[in-house]
C-alpha cells in the first residue's frame, strides 16, 4: 500500500459508521490516521472513535469539533460524508421534506467544514475537507431532485471554499456514482438486479465503498498538496447513454 503520509493525521468522517462512510473510514485507518466518526446513532461495528452528533445541529457541530481538539490537540482532515435521501417524487415531496434534504446534503456540511477551518486556519500545516458530493449533482436525479440540487451546490461550494480558505486548507469533492453497500438492495433490489445495473456502467460493476476511500484518502494526502477546488468523478466512466440499449447499429453486443 503506498504510503501517503497520513499516520497520526487526525481524521473526522461525517457519516462514517456505515456504507461509504465505513468504508472511507477504514481506508483512513489502513493508513494509520486516528479516525473519529460521528452520526446520529450509536454504529453496529465500532469503526475509529465514535462521537454521537448531528451535523444539522450547529451546537453539536461545534461541541464535537472542541472535544476532537481537545482529545487529539488538532484537526488535520475532515471527510463530510454524511448525506443520502429516500426515493420520493418531486411531486410529492413536502416543503419541510426538501427543506431537510438541501439541510442534510449542503447545509450540513458547510456547517461541518466552517468549524474545521476556524480550526485548520490555526494549525501548523493547515488541513483538507473532502466532501462526498455525487454524480446527481450533474445529471438528471428523478426520485431525488432535492438531493441532486443539493449535490450540485455542494460542488459549487466545494469550489467557492477552496478560494475563499486558501492557502491553508485545501477543499475539494468526490462526485461518486453507485457504490455497492449493504443497503444497496434498497436503491437496486435483488443481487440480479445490482447485477445488471453495475453492467450499465463501463468498468461493469458498482463501486466498493473502500474505492471511494482511497480517493478521499488521495485528495487528503500530500500527494494532492496542489489540489484544491478540485472535483474528482468517481463512477466507473459514468453511465451507458440510454440509447445504446435500443439501437441496432453499432452499439449491438460485440460491436
Amino acid at each position: 500500500m503506498t504510503d501517503l503520509g497520513l499516520t497520526g493525521a487526525v481524521v473526522l468522517v461525517t457519516g462514517g459508521v456505515r456504507g461509504v462512510g465505513r468504508g472511507i473510514s477504514r481506508v483512513f485507518l489502513d493508513h494509520g490516521a486516528r479516525v473519529i466518526t460521528c452520526a446520529r446513532h450509536e454504529p453496529e461495528v465500532s469503526t475509529g472513535t465514535f462521537v454521537r452528533c448531528d451535523v444539522r445541529d450547529a451546537d453539536q457541530v461545534e461541541a464535537m469539533t472542541g472535544r476532537i481538539v481537545d482529545e487529539h490537540g488538532r484537526l488535520d482532515v475532515v471527510v463530510n460524508n454524511a448525506g443520502g435521501s429516500p426515493f420520493v417524487p418531486a411531486a410529492e415531496a413536502s416543503p419541510n421534506f426538501s427543506a431537510k434534504i438541501v439541510q442534510l446534503n449542503l447545509l450540513a456540511p458547510l456547517l461541518v467544514a466552517q468549524h474545521a477551518n476556524a480550526v485548520m486556519q490555526r494549525q501548523d500545516g493547515g488541513g483538507s475537507i473532502v466532501m462526498i458530493s455525487s454524480v446527481s449533482g450533474t445529471r438528471p436525479s428523478p426520485g431525488t431532485a432535492a438531493y441532486g440540487a443539493a449535490k450540485a451546490g455542494l460542488d459549487n461550494l466545494t469550489a467557492s471554499l477552496a478560494v475563499e480558505w486558501a492557502p491553508r486548507v485545501r477543499v475539494n469533492a468526490l462526485d461518486v456514482g453507485m457504490v455497492r453497500t449493504e443497503q444497496a438492495h434498497l436503491h437496486y433490489g435483488s443481487e440480479a438486479a445490482v447485477a445488471a445495473v453495475g453492467k450499465t456502467v463501463p468498468l461493469g460493476r458498482l463501486a466498493e465503498p473502500e474505492e471511494v476511500g482511497a480517493c478521499a484518502a488521495f485528495l487528503a494526502s500530500g500527494l494532492a498538496s496542489y489540489v484544491s477546488g478540485a472535483t474528482l468523478r468517481v463512477h466507473g466512466g459514468g453511465e451507458l447513454p440510454a440509447f445504446h440499449a435500443s439501437a441496432d447499429v453499432n452499439y449491438r453486443e460485440g460491436q
